[in-house]
C-alpha cells in the first residue's frame, strides 16, 4: 500500500481533468488516471516523472459495461488504497434532444451519471477506510440548461442531484461529497463536439480550476462554484428561466452553444475537394474493434495480437494467471494486469463469456 493519498481520476487525457492530474501529482498524491486516449494518458505520465507523487495510466472508456468495477479493482492494486474519486470525465453529442438516438442519449447518461455512481459504488468500502471524499464534477447547464447540446445539459442536472443525495447518504460514514460547476472553461470539449465554446474572455483556465477542484479536498465544501463570478448570473437564469431563454435563444454564443463562426446554425459542410478526401479505412475485425481500447499499452509492453488471437478456439476456458504465464513466463504485476485488461475488453467485445473472476470461456 503506498503511503500517498490515492486518487482514481477520470476524464485524465485533457482540459482539466489533465491539469487536475499535474497539480495532484506535484501534491504527492498517487493519481490513477483514467481516459479513453490512452496516448495522452502516456504523455500525461511522462510529464510528471521526478514529480513528488506519481501517475498510473490506465485507458478505459468509464461507461463501457463492468468498467467502474474494473478500475477501482485496478487503482487498489496499484495503491492499495483511494482517499479521492474524481467523477471528471465529459460526453456530449450536439444537437436537439429531442432527435437524439437511444445510442447519444443513453451514452451521455452513461458517462455523467451511471458510470460515476457505478464509481462510488464500487469505491465504497476504500473510501470509508480512508473517510475519503468524491467529487463529482457538473456544470451550469445543469441549471439553466442550453438547447444545442443534445442530453448533456439533462444528464448534468442529474449529476447534481444525485451528488447531494450521495452527500446526505454517506456523511454518517465520513465520506465527504462534493460537487463541483467549473464554470467555463478554455478546453477542447466543446471544439470536439462541433461546437464553438463560449467566448475566450469568459474561460477560466484549466489550471485555475484544478487548483479549485484539490483545494476542496482539504476545505471538505459542499459545492464549489470554480468562477465565482459566473455564479451570480447562473443563480439569476435559474430563478428567471424565461428570461434565461429569451437571452439564449439569440445569443447562444455566450455559453458557446452556436457552431463555431458567425451564424447560430451551421450551413451543411460543403463537399472537400478530392485531394483532401481520405481514403476509407479497412473494415474492423471483432476483435479489432475489442482490442482497441488496450491496443497502445499491449505496443507498449510487447504483447503481440496474434498471441491473443490464438487465445480464442472456440469453447476454451482462460485464466488470467494462466495466460500470462504463457506470454511472459513470469510476468510482473505490470504484464499480469495488461494480460487482466485484454480478456475483460475480449468479454466486453463478447468475444469471450466471464465465468467468474478472472475466468473466462470463448465464444
Amino acid at each position: 500500500m503506498t503511503g500517498r493519498p490515492a486518487m482514481i481520476l477520470t476524464g485524465a487525457s485533457s482540459g482539466v481533468g489533465r491539469a487536475l492530474a499535474l497539480r495532484a501529482a506535484a501534491e504527492g498524491y498517487a493519481v490513477f488516471a483514467v481516459a479513453r486516449r490512452a496516448p495522452l494518458l502516456d504523455e500525461l505520465v511522462f510529464a510528471t516523472a521526478g514529480f513528488p507523487g506519481e501517475i498510473a495510466a490506465f485507458a478505459a472508456d468509464i461507461g463501457a459495461a463492468g468498467a467502474p468495477k474494473r478500475i477501482v479493482a485496478a487503482a487498489l492494486e496499484r495503491f492499495g488504497r483511494i482517499d479521492v474519486l474524481v467523477n471528471n470525465a465529459g460526453y456530449v453529442t450536439a444537437g436537439p434532444i429531442s432527435q437524439q438516438t437511444d445510442a447519444e442519449l443513453r451514452k451521455q447518461f452513461e458517462v455523467h451519471v451511471l458510470a460515476p455512481l457505478a464509481l462510488l459504488r464500487e469505491a465504497l468500502p476504500a473510501l470509508r477506510a480512508t473517510r475519503g471524499h468524491a467529487i463529482f464534477v457538473g456544470s451550469g447547464v445543469a441549471r439553466v440548461p442550453v438547447g444545442g447540446l443534445g442530453a448533456y445539459p439533462s444528464a448534468k442536472a442529474a449529476l447534481r442531484s444525485a451528488a447531494r443525495i450521495a452527500r446526505n447518504e454517506l456523511r454518517a460514514d465520513g465520506i465527504t461529497v462534493t460537487y463541483v460547476d467549473p464554470g467555463a472553461v478554455d478546453t477542447e470539449f466543446m471544439r470536439r463536439a462541433g461546437l464553438a465554446g463560449a467566448p475566450k474572455a469568459l474561460l477560466a483556465s484549466p489550471e485555475v480550476v484544478a487548483r479549485k477542484i484539490l483545494a476542496s479536498v482539504s476545505s471538505g465544501r459542499a459545492v464549489v462554484n470554480a468562477v465565482p463570478w459566473q455564479a451570480p448570473f447562473l443563480a439569476v437564469g435559474e430563478a428567471l428561466p424565461g428570461l434565461a431563454d429569451f437571452v439564449l435563444a439569440r445569443a447562444p454564443g455566450i455559453v458557446g452553444g452556436a457552431p463555431p463562426g458567425d451564424e447560430p446554425v451551421a450551413a451543411p459542410p460543403e463537399a472537400a475537394p478530392p485531394e483532401l478526401v481520405a481514403e476509407p479505412e479497412p473494415p474492423r475485425t471483432p476483435l479489432d474493434a475489442a482490442l482497441a481500447p488496450v491496443e497502445h499499452r499491449m505496443a507498449r509492453l510487447k504483447l503481440q495480437r496474434a498471441f491473443v488471437e490464438g487465445l480464442l478456439r472456440p469453447g476454451a476456458v482462460l485464466e488470467t494467471g494462466e495466460v500470462a504465464l504463457r506470454w511472459a513466463g513470469m510476468p510482473n504485476k505490470n504484464e499480469r494486469a495488461l494480460v487482466h485488461e485484454v480478456l475483460e475488453a475480449l468479454a466486453d467485445g463478447g468475444l469471450l463469456e466471464r465465468l467468474g473472476p478472472e475466468r473466462y470461456s470463448v465464444r
